[in-house]
């Protein structure tokens, strides 16, 4: 490819191509990869590096045990999906949680959404068994349409995936910066889903609690509606930063400062499997000024995790790194205390976060889907292994959709196998709908809450 500004200047981010590199694309068109590659870089980023050092900057509270961390989104966006109603339900269910996680945690929730860039996907094998096809990974790359054409990989889909993210990310900055986002909005939204369902019905007490400590700020003369007109919330990006060609071409040099940062989103993540020491991924993501995530699953070990940890953060900046532990409810309580025993250890200010979601996927009659049950029992061991080091549980990374689907079992609705076929719409990984997160918000506020008590009586017993 002929080279830009940027990789004269910084030929070291470009190391990470002498490197074994997982799941990228077969291109069939190395001509059309330059093409689009020559065209990304030259399009203007997608987010600023003031807004990155502000996602960080909010990430070192979380570290710190000053902050919580939601972050939700999609599974695999698709373009189709990108419209304006889908957008601002996936708004509203985040800022419906953050508020309930709030009220729990009585700290700050950072609100980071897994959206306008959440277009590509890992997949187990290039060619799908069922199809002899190659393997749909995601709008970026190919079409999930069970044709050859389709699913040629086609690198104008990056391109795609640019201006569709441009264009979600437009109306979020609407949508965080007017009353949309107002808090006396929210909560009106989430009394309507504990008045009106079942599973919210659980939680009247606590909504109820929250509305009197609204009441009280407007009884202070706090104008909530003109707040947020003024000030509106801050909302962060993310995505898997899985295609290295997309994300080295949106990475840019602050001219001011000299940073180098990855302005696809705000922050960027690194899958379970691509966090390989000596891969290309973890190279690359080393040496961008981006908050960065890690996944990590049962089988990875405290040294590897260390090494990572390292590598990933060699300065020990605190909000640089979090560990987004992604293990199963049945392994979780065994396999993440040594690796917090021995991170923490060695003082690396990471936050520690649980998505709960990918380790518990299980197969109904060919279906893949996940029981809230699962998914909650990870959460609930997440926190006990931290209440039992004296550690932070510093987030949630949840797979989560506006829309009422029917893609995970159980919760408040009762979902069952039967009911699966009624709306499974995901185009990769089945995701909670807007009830069952606001379920599991409200129930890891109670788990926040019961955290946050305990650590006041031994600050009175200090």
């Amino acid at each position: 490819m002929a080279q830009t500004d940027l990789e004269r200047s910084r030929p070291d981010l470009d190391f990470w191509r002498t490197l074994p590199v997982k799941q990228q694309p077969n291109w069939p068109d190395q001509g059309e990869l330059r093409a689009a590659y020559t065209q990304l870089s030259a399009l203007p980023p997608l987010v600023t590096a003031p807004e990155v050092r502000s996602l960080t900057e909010h990430l070192a509270a979380v570290a710190r045990g000053e902050a919580f961390l939601l972050q939700g989104g999609d599974c695999a966006e698709t373009f189709a999906a990108n419209t304006a109603n889908k957008i601002r339900d996936k708004v509203k269910t985040l800022l419906q949680m953050a508020v309930v996680l709030t009220y729990g945690a009585s700290t700050p929730v950072v609100k980071v959404a897994r959206i306008a860039g959440q277009y590509a996907k890992p997949r187990s094998a290039d060619i799908e068994a069922s199809t002899g096809l190659p393997s749909y990974r995601g709008d970026a790359v190919n079409d999930i349409a069970v044709t050859a054409q389709a699913r040629r990989p086609d690198p104008a889909r990056m391109v795609a995936s640019y201006h569709h993210s441009a264009a979600a990310l437009n109306l979020i900055r609407a949508f965080a910066s007017g009353g949309f986002s107002s808090l006396s909005q929210v909560h009106e939204w989430n009394k309507a889903f504990v008045r009106d369902s079942a599973a919210g019905r659980r939680y009247e007490v606590m909504a109820t609690d929250i509305e009197r400590a609204l009441a009280f700020m407007a009884a202070c003369g706090i104008d909530l509606q003109r707040t947020a007109e003024l000030g509106g919330v801050e909302l962060y990006t993310s995505h898997e930063g899985l295609l290295l060609e997309y994300e080295r071409a949106l990475t840019r040099v602050e001219e001011a400062t000299g940073a180098v940062c990855d302005l696809s989103a705000h922050m960027i993540w690194i899958g379970e499997r691509t966090r390989d020491l000596d891969g290309a991924h973890v190279d690359f993501l080393s040496r961008v000024g981006n908050p960065i995530g890690c996944k990590v699953g049962p089988k990875a070990t405290p040294d590897e995790v260390i090494a990572l940890v390292e590598k990933l953060n060699p300065d020990h900046i605190p909000g640089r790194l979090t560990l987004i532990s992604r293990m199963g409810a049945g392994k979780i309580r065994d396999a993440l205390p040594s690796i917090v025993e021995k991170v923490n250890g060695a003082g690396h200010p990471v936050v520690w976060a649980c998505d709960p979601m990918h380790g518990n996927t299980r197969d109904v009659s060919g279906v893949k889907t996940r029981h809230f049950d699962d998914v909650l029992d990870e959460v609930l061991g997440f926190f006990e292994v931290h209440k039992e080091l004296g550690t932070h549980p510093g987030g949630l990374h949840i797979e989560l959709t506006g829309d009422d689907v029917t893609e995970c079992l159980g919760g408040g609705q009762e979902i069952g196998e039967a009911d699966l076929a009624g709306r499974y719409e995901t185009a990769c990984d089945p995701r909670l709908n807007t009830s069952q997160a606001l379920e599991l918000a409200f129930l890891v506020a109670e788990m926040l809450q019961a955290t946050r008590a305990r650590r006041a009586a031994h600050s009175r017993h200090a």
